[in-house]
């Protein structure tokens, strides 16, 4: 992640109120062993500056805030979606954030999440581009090792040939239904490059892309002993 004093985008009580945040989320999500740790936030994090700067019109306070705190809210991750929201509420609160600032931040990690392309879509460019920077840590090179493991820490097989990938997943069957770490590739991760919102996340996202496509080719072949 980019220096936040470095940051030009953000003013001296911005920087103030991002590092206090960085603080408070890295406190939450540093045992993290499911995939949705600490440096997953970092990474989210450096793609959300870079496409905030691409795309130059999002305000980066709120895109920085949005993709620092989307995981401290997710189901996967909290017993109670709600009291997760309202905790959050109030840090923000304490660090002085504006009731409209709160309300643009909360709109976006409240309605991010993939959770089987079942969520309401999002409406504004901070929105778009904090959930292209998540959405690319979702694929390539780091998407296939965050996908293996998070299926370790479910318990879910790597592959079963007898399974096929779902299709018109409810939430509930997405979230707790038989799966593996292949068929998590047909029903996510391969779907991601034509859900980017904005013309710079789907430009990275192509790379990332044809990166699953490679792995997958040879996790076959070798899977079936053709190489």
């Amino acid at each position: 992640m980019e220096d936040i004093n470095q940051i030009n985008e953000l003013n001296q009580n911005e920087i103030y109120i991002v590092e206090a945040t960085k603080n408070y989320v890295f406190e939450q999500l540093k045992d993290d062993t499911s995939g949705h740790d600490w440096w997953h936030i970092h990474r989210v994090v450096s793609n959300t500056i870079k496409l905030a700067r691409l795309e130059k019109t999002a305000n980066m306070f709120i895109c920085v805030m949005a993709a620092l705190l989307h995981d401290v809210i997710d189901d996967k991750l909290v017993e109670d979606e709600v009291e997760a929201v309202e905790a959050v509420k109030q840090f923000m609160t304490e660090q002085s954030v504006t009731t409209e600032e709160q309300a643009s931040i909360l709109s976006i990690i409240c309605h991010m999440s993939f959770k089987g392309g079942q969520q309401a879509p999002l409406s504004t460019i901070e929105g778009f581009v904090v959930q292209d920077a998540d959405r690319l840590d979702a694929i390539g090179a780091i998407g296939i090792a965050r996908t293996i493991y998070y299926s370790g820490h479910k318990g879910r097989p790597i592959h079963e040939p007898e399974l096929k990938p779902r299709e018109n997943m409810s939430f509930e069957d997405y979230r707790n239904g038989k799966d593996t770490a292949i068929m998590h590739f047909y029903e996510k991760l391969l779907k991601l490059k034509d859900l980017m919102n904005t013309e710079s996340g789907r430009q990275i996202a192509e790379g990332r892309h044809k990166y699953l496509v490679e792995y997958l080719e040879q996790f076959y072949a070798e899977w079936d002993a053709e190489r």
